[in-house]
């Protein structure tokens, strides 16, 4: 993920948000986040009152603004362009990261909630999953797929390349994202086809 230069709260975000991709929330404390960014424990307590939840939720929320301009941007060209940028994206993530870092959007998602609580993290990971789905979604049917298709293909999409991120960590191998990319893609054209 890119990484901001802002010496404030951005920085944070950003760097809670690669943090979390590499280590998970469980195993990040509020303290490593703020050491990772180079912001003093202070000023992160400062932005983030509410600790640790507070600024996950933020590094999820930035993950999914910052994914997302990405795809509105390719999808403008249709989606099989946006599946591109969104596997071609992920691929960047886990190559430069020599294979340690992936979603921290899916990091957060698969963490244990407490009992009988939905974490604000967790529920900004519902948030940005939906976004992406219905981006996606929104392209396929302004490209023939009907309404249903289009929302389960998208569905099958962020599945997918989510899914594939975490082989390619398991594997240290880009080899899932060739053969998913393969796979989705020929989906989308059967789709938009109809």
């Amino acid at each position: 993920m890119p990484k901001s230069s802002a010496p404030s709260r951005d920085r944070i975000v950003a760097g809670a948000a690669d943090m979390i991709s590499r280590r998970g929330l469980s195993a990040t404390s509020i303290r490593e986040m703020a050491k990772h960014a180079k912001a003093p424990l202070g000023s992160t307590y400062h932005y983030f009152p509410q600790g640790k939840q507070q600024l996950a939720t933020e590094a999820v929320r930035y993950t999914g603004d910052w994914v997302a301009r990405s795809l509105r941007r390719e999808l403008e060209a249709g989606p099989a362009a946006g599946l591109s940028a969104f596997l071609d994206l992920w691929r960047r993530i886990v190559v430069e990261s020599d294979f340690h870092a992936g979603c921290p959007v899916l990091a957060v998602a698969i963490e244990e909630p407490p009992a009988d609580e939905v974490p604000p993290a967790l529920a900004a990971a519902a948030e940005v999953f939906e976004l992406w789905e219905s981006l996606l979604a929104a392209s396929l049917r302004e490209h023939g797929a009907e309404a249903e298709q289009a929302a389960q293909v998208a569905t099958l999409v962020v599945a997918a390349v989510e899914g594939t991120v975490a082989m390619c960590r398991a594997k240290r191998s880009t080899q899932p994202l060739d053969h998913t990319a393969e796979q989705l893609q020929s989906l989308i054209a059967a789709a938009t086809r109809a």
